[in-house]
């Protein structure tokens, strides 16, 4: 086949020792030179086709190291109601959409964030005002909370009297349960609503991949969620998807605690597969979410007289950790609250202290996702253990007022991006999809400005714990190559680096930060062939 040659650039390699170049080669899927365009053309031998740049960017095509798959793209279809202020709009929408659903069949969706209309809960009675007696179960936008009409309460044999669930509750009001769930007690209604055939999971998910593609996207880290069976759903997905011939993302696949013994027991472990599907590890939940005030917490929410609540038990988590790590597993463990990333930098400095001398180490580091708010004692710990700090940018821009409100002055140590590089640790970047946009270009705004698209908070909201756009880039390419074990072949544009490229609607380094979240790609190439180009109407 051609070469194929992309010139008039800027290119920006993210290749410290050659950070910008005119132009690029590819063969066989494959980079084979980079530099000025005579100097690329003459290593080239044989025929080549050109891609004229016109002076449009491209970067190393992005990866999100931390998208829900399966639940974004079926979410992506459903009612959503993120980002409405007004509780008023959310009832009318939730009352539209039932209206168009048949008799009986669940209102499924999500989005809803009570912080919005003053951080009253939503009821049961609410819902059934409008839906009548269907049933209705509504996520969160953090997916740690679910909102259920009356009807869904009855099927899930929910009633004032039911027991909270390890690792969940059912939020109540003067001893009656008002329709909230929180962590495990979603379970007891989400396993009566009806699956999603496998051509409808698989045909959302082609769709989500092309959403994917026009940010400039090629690869995602896949974590299980804390439905069982989620993680062999989504490896069932892309395996089936890949056999087809139409796994257009590279994907990270990390297992839930369900499929761990198994796991070991077959000596699975963290970097089995290629660069289309690998198993990352073992993927658990040490808490809850901020908005959900489920994160576990060092000392009492600000006004509040609890710490968040642990999702898995302290010592059932340390034996997994300990085991998954020893087994030759890697583990992403979700830790939201200071206590709960205290906990989880504990277990693995543990794990890793048992591991015998002359261990080699896994392929693909361990990693902490979220890690929203640190006591400042331990962000030096995950530089100095190798643990990678997972985070999504947007949630900093999000979630600034709720954190403010419910964290205080500890916020110092909330979103600490900055810190924690200077401090050695490797930051990996993604979106929490669908808990927030997909797109990557949201999230590189809100680290380099830490303020919303509108401006605020002025000045940005701790605005020490800025990025600069190369580091923020550097999260969805190099960082997240660096969290599956690539950087040998993705992450940067070099010769011998896989050619996974994004031709971008505007240069990142040179547009006005607050205008971030406006880019795109105009053209993405995953291993040289153009998977997605901007139709202009």
């Amino acid at each position: 086949m051609p070469a194929l040659i992309l010139y008039n650039g800027p290119i920006y390699t993210l290749n410290p020792d050659q950070p910008q170049v005119q132009a690029v080669a590819i063969r066989d899927g494959r980079v084979v030179a980079v530099g000025n365009e005579g100097k690329v053309r003459a290593a080239v031998s044989g025929p080549a086709e050109g891609i004229n740049l016109r002076g449009r960017a491209v970067i190393p095509a992005l990866t999100d190291a931390h998208v829900h798959l399966v639940w974004h793209a079926l979410g992506r279809r459903s009612l959503r109601l993120d980002d409405i202020e007004s509780f008023d709009v959310i009832l009318t929408q939730i009352a539209e959409h039932a209206a168009k659903l048949p008799e009986g069949a669940w209102l499924q969706g999500g989005g809803w964030d009570h912080s919005r209309w003053g951080g009253r809960w939503p009821t049961a009675a609410e819902l059934d005002a409008i839906v009548g007696n269907r049933p209705v179960l509504l996520s969160r936008k953090d997916g740690h909370t679910a909102w259920a009409s009356s009807r869904a309460l009855a099927i899930a044999g929910i009633d004032d009297t039911t027991p909270d669930p390890a690792g969940g509750s059912i939020r109540r009001e003067k001893g009656k349960a008002i329709g909230i769930l929180h962590e495990h007690a979603i379970d007891l209604g989400r396993r009566h609503i009806p699956e999603a055939t496998e051509e409808e999971r698989l045909d959302a998910i082609r769709d989500a991949f092309i959403e994917a593609h026009s940010y400039g996207m090629v690869g995602m880290h896949v974590p299980t969620g804390m439905r069982p069976g989620d993680g062999a759903l989504s490896l069932t997905a892309v395996q089936k998807l890949r056999e087809r011939g139409q796994l257009l993302q590279r994907c990270l696949m990390y297992i839930g605690i369900d499929g761990l013994d198994a796991a070991l027991a077959m000596g699975v472990r963290s970097g089995l597969g290629d660069r289309w599907i690998r198993i990352g590890g073992l993927k658990l939940f040490a808490d809850g979410t901020l908005g959900s005030e489920t994160a576990e917490m060092l000392s009492h929410y600000e006004g509040r007289r609890h710490l968040g609540m642990p999702v898995t038990d302290v010592e059932e988590m340390n034996d997994m950790i300990e085991r998954s790590i020893a087994g030759g597993l890697s583990v992403m463990v979700h830790a939201i609250g200071d206590a709960a990333n205290r906990k989880v930098l504990n277990a693995i400095e543990a794990a890793l202290g048992r591991l015998p001398d002359g261990t080699t180490a896994a392929p693909i580091p361990n990693r902490i996702e979220h890690c929203q708010i640190l006591h400042p004692s331990d962000i030096p710990r995950f530089g100095q253990l190798g643990i990678v700090a997972s985070m999504q940018p947007i949630h900093c821009t999000q979630d600034h007022e709720v954190a403010t409100l419910l964290w205080g002055d500890r916020c110092v140590g909330a979103y600490a991006f900055r810190s924690l590089l200077q401090q050695g640790a490797v930051l990996a970047f993604g979106s929490d999809a669908p808990v927030e946009p997909l797109t990557p270009w949201l999230s590189n705004q809100a680290a380099v400005t830490r303020q919303r698209t509108n401006g605020a908070p002025a000045g940005g909201w701790y605005p020490e714990q800025r990025l600069s756009v190369a580091e923020a880039i550097h999260g969805f390419t190099a960082g997240a190559a660096h969290a599956a074990g690539a950087t040998h072949e993705q992450g940067r544009i070099a010769p011998g680096y896989l050619a996974d490229l994004a031709v971008l609607s505007a240069d990142p380094f040179k547009l006005d930060p607050s205008l971030l979240h406006t880019v795109g790609a105009e053209m993405t190439l995953l291993e040289g062939r153009v998977v997605w180009e901007r139709t202009i109407s």
